[in-house]
């Protein structure tokens, strides 16, 4: 019975695995991964000509998978032969991957006509390309460059530099403007004693000492370049040479003698020696240390100190102490000069008549000056006034912040409309912070201009970079045994 048994049980057994064996199916290999197909549209038809900023969009296809992305490319052709399909001197543009269907895209369009292949192909799921990519083919008519010009620095200017920047000097400016006939300017591109291309957006900008090639002092090449929105750039762009002088500022003072003795008032006999040894003796420099702006400005060209002659010095000291009556003094005028001395840390004096009416000459006084002027910028007065031209006035001044009194030398002025005093004489109303007040204007008991008695007529400007003093008046007007006790004390006061 038992074998009966085993012989059922092995008969079921392989009842089974005929059965399993049976009822398993087969498989076959998988099938290959089809590529993709790219479609693209009728815009701009192909043989076209159009402007070189084309919008062009296609499509594409995957039957087993999707669509991850599109690569793009074309190829300018500078010479062919349409009927025998023969062309030459191609320029390739690398394979571009992008996953939209639409893109505007500028064409290399140098020449007068230029022939354009543009290719697409879809990229599938598998990153496997159409390799039939669609084609177009149509032409772009020539771009015209970007034009450029740099406003700011003049070419063989010269101008101060420091090898660090501070609050008052924050580098070169450069400034410049572009325009596009046929398109739009994207960016600007500097480059600085031929380095490499800095692009931005901004017209603009400082140039720090480190964009420089040492040596920092000595003459420098700016280039300024466009680039429009069809990516053409100017084949020439524009330059400027520039030097740059690092102050030395191992001197002490320098005078710049902008005087004009033949328009002193008939009382004084004098002469431009005279009024230089006056200088000269109230503040202890030598002849080298003076300037003569009217002789420089009557036999050079540049009636200027240059900025490797001015730079060698602390302290300028500029007196215009003729009154001026048919236009202001040579000082107004040369703003951007004195401003480039201060921005690197150079001191600041003036002293004239009708100093501060030099910066505003077509301007009834009082005025207010703008915040961006030289004389609020730069010598912190907000407002100013101006005496009249009779009577004369004003007798002395009152010393402030430890300076001395001061009286007027009536020798001097001792013809009409004067009689003794000095007139037009101009007075800080209205100052800004860092600054103190030197000396006060002082009129006689007896005077019926009292709206000007104790105003400010001398000023201190203490800054981070510089100092300046400001005199409303003429120092050569002032008794000389006093004129050399303000000298004494102008010096120690801005750091002597």
């Amino acid at each position: 019975m038992k074998i009966i048994k085993n012989i059922i049980l092995s008969l079921l057994l392989f009842l089974t695995i005929v059965l399993l064996v049976h009822c398993q199916k087969s498989t076959s290999p998988a099938a290959p991964n089809m590529p993709p197909t790219t479609t693209i549209y009728n815009v701009p038809s192909a043989g076209d000509t159009v402007f070189a900023l084309v919008d062009l969009s296609w499509d594409g296809g995957d039957s087993d998978g999707f669509i991850k992305g599109y690569q793009y490319r074309y190829i300018t052709y500078f010479s062919w032969d349409m009927q025998d399909s023969v062309f030459s001197d191609s320029v390739a543009q690398e394979w571009t991957f992008i996953d939209t269907t639409q893109q505007t895209i500028a064409f290399n369009s140098a020449q007068y006509l230029n022939l354009q292949r543009f290719q697409v192909r879809a990229v599938d799921n598998n990153d496997e390309v159409d390799p039939e990519p669609a084609e177009k083919i149509f032409f772009t008519t020539q771009t015209i460059p970007p034009q450029i010009e740099i406003l700011a620095p003049q070419n063989k200017c010269e101008s101060f530099a420091l090898d660090h920047t501070t609050d008052w000097w924050e580098g070169i400016e450069l400034s410049f403007e572009g325009s596009d006939a046929d398109g739009e300017i994207l960016e600007y591109g500097y480059s600085i004693d031929g380095q490499e291309w800095n692009w931005i957006e901004d017209t603009t900008l400082f140039i720090t000492p480190d964009e420089f090639r040492e040596p920092l002092n000595g003459e420098h090449t700016i280039h300024v370049n466009a680039r429009d929105n069809t990516f053409i750039i100017n084949p020439t762009p524009d330059s400027v040479k520039i030097k740059l002088v690092v102050p030395t500022f191992d001197k002490d003072i320098l005078i710049i003698d902008e005087t004009s003795e033949p328009d002193f008032p008939n009382s004084v006999k004098t002469t431009d020696a005279a009024v230089d040894s006056f200088y000269a003796d109230l503040f202890g420099t030598n002849p080298e240390d003076s300037w003569d702006y009217l002789w420089h400005a009557a036999r050079t060209v540049d009636n200027l100190p240059s900025y490797e002659y001015i730079g060698q010095y602390k302290t300028v000291i500029w007196h215009a102490d003729n009154r001026p009556t048919s236009g202001p003094h040579a000082l107004a005028n040369h703003v951007n000069y004195i401003k480039n001395y201060m921005n690197v840390g150079g001191n600041f004096v003036m002293s004239g008549w009708r100093i501060l009416k030099s910066f505003a000459w077509d301007t009834d006084f009082p005025v207010t000056f703008e915040d961006t002027s030289f004389v609020k910028q730069y010598l912190h007065i907000e407002r100013a006034d101006e005496t009249p031209y009779w009577p004369g006035d004003l007798v002395g001044a009152d010393g402030m912040k430890g300076f001395s009194d001061i009286d007027v030398d009536s020798t001097k002025l001792a013809t009409f409309p004067f009689d003794g005093k000095l007139s037009v004489v101009n007075v800080m109303l209205r100052r800004s912070g860092f600054t103190d007040i030197l000396y006060s204007y002082r009129n006689d008991q007896s005077s019926n201009l009292l709206e000007y008695r104790g105003k400010a007529c001398g000023l201190l400007y203490t800054g981070t970079s510089f100092n300046a003093i400001i005199l409303g008046f003429p120092m050569y007007f002032i008794k000389e045994e006093d004129a050399q006790i303000m000298a004494q004390e102008i010096l120690d006061v801005i750091n002597y």
